[in-house]
């Protein structure tokens, strides 16, 4: 009768340190105390990389809540608890009242689907221009019901607590006590004053450029990362105002003995477009760049959001959307369309039509010029 081996203590011991030994590739070394080969302590400078190509690629982390009900279970919400817990600042905002809550026009027809309801706000009145000159404290961080990037409420540092107030978009990592600059007014005497009287664009980039600082785009150092894009002169941002958003400043049209005009950036969509070189940006990048990753876990919170339910065509009737009606589920062998007939697949309304016939005409000219050469060679 075969019997099963029984293994003493002592060569359990031997065995495991054996296993030890040869699974080399399993240790792990500790990544604060790297070692030479000899022992000793090597010391090391943190390694900053530039931010991924695309945001999906970073380690979000969500904060997550125990099930106790089915509404929470599937709630997930970037962690944000820098954020100013009380109300905002009263004499910047107004209330949001009207028609523009239920995206009905003058006349109280429904010009946009799918919006009413919701929450009661108030408008926060942010500051686009940054035109006001000087240093200015960040106070506190702020969560705007409007917007999905969060605003900090900033003070004139020279007059102190009681000086003007006034909303900016928040830059990723600022933070309560921080203090921003906006140079769109000038560059200041003493800031001049330092770099020996000329203009250094090397020294004024070291000094000036600095998250949360406006400056205008023609003082921007290429390859820097702006929000806030203004496109011309003397007016606010128009461009990357939104959670996460940035643009990179790619070039300038410097031309041999002449001024240069224009600005060129990269927007989010990869398009680069001229700006004015007076326009304005803000170094960084927009904050609460995780708001693409929350969940709201219930209906219920998108109607607190102002969001009403979509429904599907197919499921209305005949009367109500080209998809509806029949026995069953059937749209009757119609092409996708709107609920006004407009062809919903294939870019109809989408496709930049100018763009696509430059394209065409291009390969057309260029086909053409090699038919040419061939038949010359």
């Amino acid at each position: 009768m075969l019997q099963p081996r029984i293994l003493s203590r002592k060569s359990l011991i031997s065995s495991q340190t054996t296993l030890n030994t040869l699974r080399t590739y399993a240790t792990v070394a500790d990544p604060l105390k790297p070692t030479t080969s000899t022992g000793a302590t090597v010391s090391f400078e943190p390694a900053y990389s530039s931010p991924p190509a695309y945001r999906k690629d970073e380690n979000v982390i969500l904060r997550t809540y125990k099930p106790r009900t089915p509404g929470i279970r599937h709630l997930k919400r970037p962690i944000n608890d820098h954020l100013w817990k009380g109300s905002p600042h009263r004499p910047l905002t107004f209330a949001k009242v009207g028609h523009g809550k239920g995206g009905r026009n003058h006349t109280g027809r429904v010009c946009v689907r799918h919006r009413g309801g919701g929450h009661r706000r108030r408008i926060r009145i942010v500051d686009y221009m940054r035109k006001e000159p000087g240093e200015h404290v960040v106070e506190r961080i702020e969560y705007d019901p409007n917007r999905s990037a969060h605003l900090a409420l900033v003070t004139d540092k020279k007059k102190g607590a009681e000086g003007k107030k006034s909303y900016i978009i928040a830059a990723e990592g600022m933070r309560a006590g921080d203090v921003v600059q906006s140079y769109r007014a000038g560059i200041p005497a003493d800031l001049l004053k330092s770099m020996g009287g000329a203009l250094d664009p090397g020294m004024l980039a070291a000094k000036t450029a600095f998250r949360g600082n406006c400056l205008p785009l023609h003082l921007v150092p290429l390859g820097t990362q702006v929000y806030n894009v203004g496109s011309t002169k003397n007016k606010g941002a128009v461009f990357c105002r939104s959670a996460g958003t940035y643009a990179i400043v790619v070039g300038k049209d410097d031309k041999a003995g002449k001024a240069f005009k224009h600005v060129s950036v990269r927007l989010q969509s990869g398009e680069v477009r001229k700006v004015d070189k007076d326009a304005c940006a803000t170094i960084g990048v927009s904050s609460n760049p995780h708001h693409h990753f929350r969940q709201l876990g219930k209906a219920g919170r998108s109607r607190w959001l102002n969001i009403r339910p979509t429904v599907r065509g197919l499921a209305m009737n005949a009367c109500d959307h080209p998809h509806g009606g029949g026995r069953g589920k059937s749209k009757g062998n119609v092409h996708p369309v709107s609920p006004w007939g407009t062809p919903a697949k294939g870019g109809y309304k989408t496709r930049r039509k100018r763009n696509i016939n430059k394209w065409v005409v291009h390969e057309r000219e260029r086909n053409q010029g090699k038919r040419r050469s061939g038949k010359a060679a």
